[in-house]
């Protein structure tokens, strides 16, 4: 056990700091022999030892940047991927049983490469282009398969339709997938209109209709108009307590206007309660069905 234990002193940089000086670091680490291991495995299995679990994760890092360099071609840093590969490689730690009789490596390597998978679903694209099973083995695959080939025929995407159990349209769709590129939704701050048309200008507003709109408009302006001459029938005093209760952004409050005019607040409450009663009969006069200020 003396390879093991002297991995107690090791330090490790983080991928995502200095990625040579990692792999440099778990390149160096000593392989496991079979014996180790299981004597590893055995004391974090029976004891939850959680220094053997530690030492485990570390001899087999190495492992999960040799996985890692598979995922190079999806343009995602290999920091990153290594990263959620060891996260991979923890989990199959915690859950190795030894009593199985393989190698930690041969039961880590699909713990490894789901958390992998996850992380490349959902930063290859801001759009998901796989969500289902299917279509994950879809991707992996036939993205491993279009190195080899350029745009498929019929006969290529019938054929990896076969391979891979999936419907020739699944492919195809697939296929139109992996070639899309991401567009930005709104207009680059660099960009010139002439030249650029961003998908957020081939959006229908579903929650707009212009005929509507025009009414509504209309119906504004008229409702402006008739509060304008009903605000004529109020004294000068009442007018301004309205405008100042209701009609400016930054309202007054009854103890402001009370001091502002010598008054009790509960009489400049009283005024405005008359003041909005005047004007509500006035605005039904004017032909105003319903009457309020915000």
């Amino acid at each position: 056990m003396s390879q093991a234990l002297g991995m107690q002193s090791l330090n490790l940089s983080v991928p995502g700091v200095d990625l040579d000086a990692y792999l440099g670091s778990v390149n160096s680490i000593s392989v496991l022999s079979a014996e180790e291991e299981r004597e590893l495995a055995d004391r974090l299995f029976y004891s939850q030892d959680l220094d053997a679990a530690r030492q485990l994760v570390i001899a087999n890092l190495r492992f999960v940047a040799y996985i890692a360099r598979g995922y190079a071609g999806y343009g995602l840093p290999q920091a990153d991927l290594i990263q959620e590969g060891n996260v991979g490689l923890m989990k199959a730690v915690k859950r190795f049983d030894p009593e199985k009789g393989f190698r930690l490596v041969s039961f880590a390597v699909h713990w490894i490469k789901a958390e992998i998978h996850e992380f490349v679903l959902r930063n290859w694209r801001i759009v998901k282009v796989a969500t289902t099973k299917a279509q994950r083995k879809l991707f992996f695959n036939l993205r491993s398969a279009k190195k080899r080939l350029a745009l498929l025929t019929r006969e290529e995407a019938e054929a990896v339709a076969r391979d891979l159990n999936v419907p020739v349209k699944d492919v195809l769709e697939m296929e139109g997938r992996l070639s899309a590129h991401d567009m930005a939704f709104d207009l680059p701050l660099d960009s010139d209109e002439d030249s650029y048309q961003a998908p957020a200008y081939f959006l229908e507003d579903q929650d707009s209709n212009p005929a509507e709109l025009i009414e509504e408009q209309a119906q504004e302006t008229s409702d402006n108009k008739a509060l304008r001459e009903a605000m004529l029938t109020l004294d000068e005093r009442n007018q301004d307590i309205v405008v100042q209760r209701w009609l400016s952004e930054e309202k007054a409050t009854l103890h402001e206007l009370a001091k502002k005019y010598n008054v009790s607040a509960e009489r400049i409450r009283q005024l405005e309660k008359n003041a909005m009663a005047k004007l509500k009969d006035a605005m039904q006069e004017l032909g105003v069905e319903s009457f309020g200020v915000s």
